[in-house]
């Protein structure tokens, strides 16, 4: 595995009595909220770490507190999805939308294209290792903009 790029700050935090450690890019929030108001798009947590995503990692990369999308712990599903994935659909609705994770895949865009009838979305997959890049957000504005899903839309 690789380490990330010097661009990250590790931190530990402390959430329930369990320490994680995580590395953020403090540019990170603010690319985010500029790709979110050339296209008019809203930004949402959809993490495992739910509210505490505005605690912990909001005010360190420079965003303010986001919606979350509530997740519960379903069953294993029988079609390969990640569990989130039902959630973010459930949530998205009718409106077209680009989902950034490491943990989406080909199951999950089956998932939401023949499950849930969505036609307009966008899955990124986020390497861990080497987190969002320009790439990724780059893919995100073409895709928007090319959607029609952009300011005054």
């Amino acid at each position: 595995m690789g380490r990330p790029t010097p661009d990250y700050r590790r931190y530990r935090c402390t959430i329930g009595g369990e320490v994680y450690t995580v590395h953020l890019n403090p540019r990170h929030g603010r690319r985010l909220l500029d790709l979110a108001i050339a296209t008019g798009s809203e930004l949402v947590w959809a993490t495992t770490w739910e509210q505490h995503a505005n605690d912990w990692i909001a005010p360190r990369i420079g965003l303010p507190s986001l919606p979350v999308i509530p997740l519960t712990s379903d069953p294993p599903s029988e079609h390969g999805e990640m569990f989130k994935t039902p959630h973010v659909a459930a949530y998205a609705g009718r409106r077209p939308f680009v989902w950034f994770d490491d943990q989406v895949w080909a199951e999950d865009e089956e998932y939401l294209r023949v499950r849930q009838g969505l036609a307009d979305f966008l899955l990124i997959h986020v390497d861990p290792i080497r987190g969002l890049t320009s790439r990724h957000l780059g893919m995100a504005q073409e895709w928007l903009t090319l959607t029609g899903f952009s300011q005054g839309s």
